[in-house]
C-alpha cells in the first residue's frame, strides 16, 4: 500500500530535480546545486512540475522517514531558489563583528579576535558592526554556522551580553543583593 504525501512539492521553473535509483536527489537552481541521500524505501516521483514523496506502508518508521524526506527535499528546492539566512545580534560594550575578505572576525571580550571561515555555499554579511547575517542554500549548514558563531560568546543571563539570534529571548536573572 503506497501512500502519497499530503503536500506535493511544487518545483518552480528554472529548477531541475534528478532522482537516481540509488536514492540520491540532486536539485539545481539559480543559487546553486544541492545533493541529498534519501532512504531507499521512500520513493520520489516527479510529474508535471510537482514532486510526490511516497512511502510503502503506514508503519511508524516509514511515516517518520516519509516526513523527513519530504521536508529535506522541500528545503533543497527552497534553498536553490530563495536561499536561507539567519540573523544574529551582538550585545555588549566593545563587542563587534567585521568582515576580513570572506571570513568573519569577532571581537567579543576576549584578549584576541575570533575568526570564522565560511564553508562552501555560506556567506556572511555585516550591515552594522553589531549584526551578522549568515546566508546560504543549505538550511542545515546555515543553521550550523549560526550556532557556531553564537557559541563563541553565548548571551549571559545577568547583563545580556553576548551573541544571540535576532528573535531570541534571553531570560535575565537578578544580581546579588546587598
Amino acid at each position: 500500500m503506497s501512500r502519497i504525501g499530503r503536500r506535493p512539492i511544487e518545483v518552480p521553473s528554472g529548477v531541475t530535480v534528478e532522482v537516481s535509483p540509488g536514492g540520491t536527489v540532486n536539485v539545481q537552481g539559480p543559487l546553486g546545486k544541492l545533493e541529498q541521500q534519501v532512504p531507499v524505501r521512500i520513493s520520489i516521483v516527479q510529474e508535471d512540475g510537482v514532486l510526490n514523496v511516497t512511502r510503502p506502508t503506514d508503519r511508524g518508521d516509514d511515516r517518520a522517514l516519509h516526513g523527513l524526506t519530504r521536508t529535506l527535499v522541500a528545503n533543497m528546492v527552497e534553498g536553490v531558489t530563495k536561499g536561507f539566512e539567519k540573523h544574529l545580534e551582538i550585545q555588549g560594550v566593545g563587542y563587534r563583528a567585521q568582515l576580513k575578505g570572506s571570513d568573519l572576525e569577532l571581537a567579543v571580550g576576549y584578549s584576541h579576535t575570533v575568526t570564522i571561515t565560511p564553508r562552501d555555499g555560506i556567506s556572511f554579511e555585516v550591515p552594522i558592526p553589531t549584526q551578522i547575517i549568515v546566508k546560504g542554500t543549505d538550511k542545515q549548514a546555515v543553521g550550523q554556522i549560526a550556532a557556531e558563531i553564537r557559541k563563541v560568546r553565548p548571551p549571559e543571563p545577568y547583563k545580556g551580553k553576548g551573541i544571540r539570534y535576532r528573535d531570541e529571548q534571553v531570560r535575565r536573572k537578578v544580581g546579588k543583593r546587598a
